[in-house]
């Protein structure tokens, strides 16, 4: 059983999809100061908005949570949480940047008897081999005598109401059982899902990885599967129906693999292979295939539609997930960029992306409305956002030509009667 919590200071540091979940959580039950570099974040979350989705306003304007941007006001907590992104850079090598510069700033506000918890997903032996020489350096402390450490992966997944993290169960590990005991009763205290400790950290940072990477291989064999079938005529979405009959199955469905974790996780799970002399086939494989995914979806597309000139495609959802804002790494913009190049004319909209991210990440100018478009040789719809699970037969007649396509690759319109004339095409 986890050791008893006092009401204890938290700092979270880093107040993303991760941490600010997270830190809302933990003010309930403690007094928690959430940290981020951004002061534009910080000023947001004051005036009770989120930009991810992920808490509410009054959730927010509720809450206990304190919020800084100031360094100094995070000197002296008990413990520290550490929750910023670990991408990857356009090499796909991991780029640890942000978790460096984290643990930096924790560093110059350790007092002794703190415990430093990582959550950023990292290949196994960051936190002890990475982070914690930084700590110690920033802080003049001594890592295992003056500080404790400690790992918990997170598992927020963006959008998803149910596995949210009051309920899902949370592994913890440290470098002492006691400390692992103390991090089991501070992360019991917020989740009814209960607690694991792993063995030990690297154990912890080996389980988050895989968690994704796992996910990757699977998506990915799926979607190799799909374009076999889609060269033999047949619908992967209908195969699929009949498969997940027999109880064992492994129900994924094929598709664009990006975002923040399952499309980059594996990268660097790969790279500390490579560093040990292993060569990770498998994983790189997986990675390779879901990567390649776009090009092959822009390709099929312009085999059905024939030549570009005077051709516009509509491309429905550019966030890289269903009901999400989030941008991150979406690989639908391999699609468009790939659609361009071949010489057609693209439109895109997404009734949850920012307009300003879109532009500024990835050139691209969202249409504003759907209302009076018209008339486009195609029509893809390539995130399965509520707005778009929501068309009839006839909103089809309105935005596609008489000819048409209708490009359905989330499977979302397989049950919609379209226009006579009007063609579809699937996975």
């Amino acid at each position: 059983m986890p050791a008893q919590l006092h009401r204890t200071n938290v700092v979270i540091v880093g107040l993303g999809y991760v941490g600010l979940p997270l830190a809302v959580a933990m003010a309930r039950h403690h007094r928690v100061i959430g940290f981020d570099i951004d002061r534009s974040r910080i000023a947001e979350l004051r005036a009770g908005h989120d930009r991810t989705r992920e808490v509410d306003g009054q959730a927010l304007k509720t809450s206990a949570l304190e919020l800084s941007d100031d360094p100094t006001a995070i000197k002296g907590a008990e413990f520290y949480i550490v929750t910023v992104p670990t991408p990857v850079d356009e090499q796909n090598k991991p780029d640890l940047s942000a978790v460096i510069s984290a643990s930096e700033t924790v560093g110059r506000a350790l007092s002794k008897g703190a415990i430093v918890v990582f959550e950023s997903t990292v290949w196994p032996g960051v936190t002890e081999e990475i982070c914690a020489p930084v700590l110690a350096r920033a802080s003049g402390l001594r890592a295992g005598v003056d500080f404790e450490l400690g790992y918990s992966p997170e598992r927020i997944n963006p959008g998803d109401r149910e596995h949210r993290v009051e309920t899902i169960t949370k592994v913890v590990a440290a470098q002492k059982p006691e400390i692992a005991a103390r991090l089991g009763a501070l992360y019991g205290s917020v989740t009814s899902g209960g607690v694991f400790i792993a063995r030990d950290i690297k154990t912890a940072e080996a389980a988050k990885v895989i968690e994704n990477a796992q996910r990757d291989i699977n998506i990915a064999f799926i979607n190799e599967v799909s374009q076999i079938f889609h060269k033999l005529g047949i619908a992967t979405h209908d195969v699929l129906a009949a498969a997940r009959t027999k109880w064992n199955f492994l129900d994924f469905k094929p598709g664009l693999v990006g975002g923040h974790c399952i499309g980059v996780d594996p990268y660097y799970l790969a790279h500390r292979a490579v560093e040990i002399g292993h060569n990770p086939e498998i994983i790189l494989a997986g990675r390779r295939l879901n990567d390649a995914m776009g090009a092959f979806i822009a390709d099929s597309l312009a085999d059905s539609l024939g030549q570009p000139a005077e051709r516009s495609i509509l491309v429905l959802g550019l966030t890289f997930k269903e009901n999400v804002p989030d941008l991150r790494n979406t690989r639908v913009v391999d699609i468009v960029t790939r659609l361009n190049g071949r010489g057609y004319r693209v439109d895109v909209h997404d009734p949850l992306a920012d307009p300003g991210e879109a532009a500024r990440f990835y050139g691209i100018t969202l249409v504003k409305s759907l209302d009076g478009l018209n008339g486009y040789a195609c029509v893809l719809g390539a995130v399965a956002h509520r707005l778009y699970t929501t068309f009839e037969s006839a909103t089809f007649g309105r935005l596609v030509a008489p000819s048409g396509l209708v490009a359905d690759l989330k499977g979302i319109w397989r049950n919609v009667a379209l226009p006579p004339g009007m063609r579809r095409w699937e996975l």
